[in-house]
């Protein structure tokens, strides 16, 4: 998963670069969205829309929720992110992938109707989720190590098989 946009107007100067190594070297691959406090969610989806150009075999697009903003109702903040998620759906024509850490989700997005999203989890430095609902993706660290990259980096999980992954990418 590469990081492509956030908010309406800031793009990973690394996104294209790395978006596309990832495809050369075989892996599946997949961009996410940084929701950001500080514009609506169709401005948000728009942008990245436009600089995210998902093809068969990619997985489908991710929407990184961490924060609400401050002076926003609960009922708000939900609306705009499945706003958000609606309009990526009907643009690639597949459910996006929400992400957010497990007290973020108990506490701001525990209605019923995220729950038709693939949900990524952030549980960082457990052993095993301790999420009740159900999950695809397991974020556990900020800390990994991968050889050929200097910095750190996340690792995470799929909670399930390689057969079932690929039945989440774009056809």
């Amino acid at each position: 998963m590469i990081k492509a946009t956030e908010g309406a107007d800031r793009m990973d100067e690394r996104f294209s670069y790395n978006f596309s190594q990832a495809q050369q070297y075989g892996f599946t691959r997949g961009a996410y969205h940084f929701f950001s406090t500080k514009s609506t969610a169709s401005d948000q989806a728009r942008f990245f829309f436009q600089n995210v150009k998902l093809e068969n075999g990619d997985l489908p697009p991710v929407l990184d929720v961490e924060q609400k903003p401050k002076g926003q109702t609960k009922e708000a903040f939900k609306k705009g992110v499945l706003e958000w998620l609606q309009l990526a759906e009907r643009h690639y024509g597949v459910k996006p992938i929400l992400y957010t850490y497990f007290k973020f989700k108990k506490e701001y997005l525990s209605d019923p109707v995220f729950n038709q999203y693939p949900y990524w989890i952030a549980h960082y430095y457990v052993d095993s989720v301790r999420y009740a609902g159900h999950w695809e993706f397991w974020q556990h660290t900020d800390v990994g190590r991968v050889p050929g990259i200097e910095e750190h980096v996340d690792l995470n999980v799929f909670n399930g098989t390689l057969q079932q992954l690929q039945q989440y990418t774009l056809k």
